[in-house]
């Protein structure tokens, strides 16, 4: 806190900043002002409920003097700056930006404020270095009483989250923060302004796009769907590229890279992740303003530090940072409830007949097994005279550029060979 005490006009307000940001990075399964007074022994929450409402102290202020203290701790011109929104519930209407929207936090609909963030990723580490909060415009930005009655200063419009990633990226770029890449989900790869502001300012990026994203290939003769695209690439032309490690063991999929430049000498492609069991794909959009090989674009997509994801493309997060909820009682066991020769401990199949056998019930020979699971899928074959469907070669895949990694067999159940790394 030494760094930021003279951002406090009085040393109370700034005795509690230090009390609450050590109770933000404790061990405690519930941040609360009660929780976190609670923790720095106060008898009541209103010290902490007034360091955020009414003490006299400039937010902004502080956070460039963190974001100044990270760069100097963890600066890296190769650094990947990861854009991303998360919601908080609320049960009231008061807090600014609340509406009924969709929230990953709760991965449905619900009462929320939706703030955007800006992390910065390097090898030694990654943190949060902007923020901004996100105000919708029918219930909040177009209601200027709302906006006044909650302290919303004048200036502040609407703004779509890609704008506000915008915002906070320019920022970074004014101040000297130094990065060498963007990547976000496909919220922010959607929106063109983002991607041609990287561009200007010679920025790479690796943005997520959805399935249904068209791209041009062939110097720009032809436009195709990514996913139609993704069906013509050869199986020789997919790449095993790791991730690093994650909750299950190593994250390696396959990648593949097709270019999508327009022009000589540009710097532009589609590249394609592949889940080797599931088959699951997901496409980013890439540029930079010099030549890269694949896992250069493979680490941009996915920035880790220490061996750890900084930010996902996901909408989960931790079960020690979900909203604390009721869960249902177990259910008690029916031996507990009734006798033994109860009705109720019957299983679904034909009553027993006094001359024959107990039967035991089967799973899916029973009526009403049929009737509950779908039937099996069968699979078309072709007529024998029809000849083999095959496709047209479209586009021309990424030339692969030699980098140090060694190579990485596959097993031998993919029927690949030895891939580059």
């Amino acid at each position: 806190m030494t760094r930021v005490a003279d951002r406090f006009v009085r040393a109370e307000p700034r005795a509690t900043a230090g009390q609450f940001v050590e109770g933000l990075l404790s061990d405690a399964e519930r941040k609360t002002c009660w929780s976190l007074a609670e923790r720095a022994g106060h008898t009541d929450p209103q010290a902490m409920q007034r360091l955020l409402r009414t003490a006299v102290w400039n937010p902004d202020a502080v956070r460039d003097d963190m974001r100044e203290w990270l760069i100097e701790q963890l600066g890296h011109p190769d650094a990947v700056l990861v854009t991303d929104e998360t919601g908080f519930l609320k049960k009231g209407v008061c807090s600014v930006g609340v509406q009924r929207q969709y929230t990953g936090t709760a991965g449905r609909i619900e009462n929320s404020q939706v703030g955007v963030f800006l992390a910065y990723v390097t090898p030694a580490g990654r943190a949060m270095i902007d923020r901004r909060l996100y105000l919708p415009e029918t219930t909040w930005c177009d209601q200027p009483d709302r906006l006044a009655a909650a302290g919303v200063p004048d200036d502040v419009g609407f703004a779509t989250k890609p704008a506000l990633a915008r915002q906070m990226i320019a920022d970074a770029l004014d101040v000297g923060v130094p990065f060498g890449w963007v990547t976000g989900d496909e919220v922010y790869g959607a929106d063109p302004g983002l991607r041609g502001d990287l561009e200007q300012r010679e920025i790479g990026y690796v943005l997520a796009v959805g399935c249904d994203r068209r791209v041009a290939v062939n110097d720009g003769r032809t436009l195709i769907r990514v996913d139609d695209l993704a069906d013509r690439i050869p199986t020789t032309e997919w790449q095993l590229h790791s991730c690093g490690p994650g909750a299950k063991g190593p994250r390696e999929y396959l990648w593949a890279w097709i270019t999508t430049a327009t022009r000589p000498g540009e710097h532009r492609w589609l590249l394609i992740r592949r889940n080797r069991s599931t088959g699951e794909r997901a496409f980013y959009l890439c540029w930079s303003p010099r030549p890269v090989p694949l896992h250069t674009l493979v680490r941009a997509a996915h920035p880790r530090a220490s061996g750890r994801f900084p930010l996902e493309h996901r909408r989960t997060v931790p079960d020690r940072q979900r909203p604390s909820r009721p869960r249902p009682l177990p259910s008690p066991r029916l031996d507990r409830l009734a006798p033994p020769r109860h009705p109720g401990h019957a299983r679904p199949g034909r009553p027993d007949h006094p001359r024959r056998p107990a039967t035991r019930h089967r799973p899916g020979n029973h009526r009403a097994d049929r009737r509950r699971d779908p039937p099996t899928p069968q699979r078309l074959r072709p007529h024998r005279g029809a000849p083999a469907r095959t496709h047209p070669a479209l586009v021309n895949l990424a030339t692969n550029i030699p980098s140090p990694s060694p190579p990485i067999p596959l097993p031998a159940q993919t029927g690949q060979v030895t891939l580059e790394y």
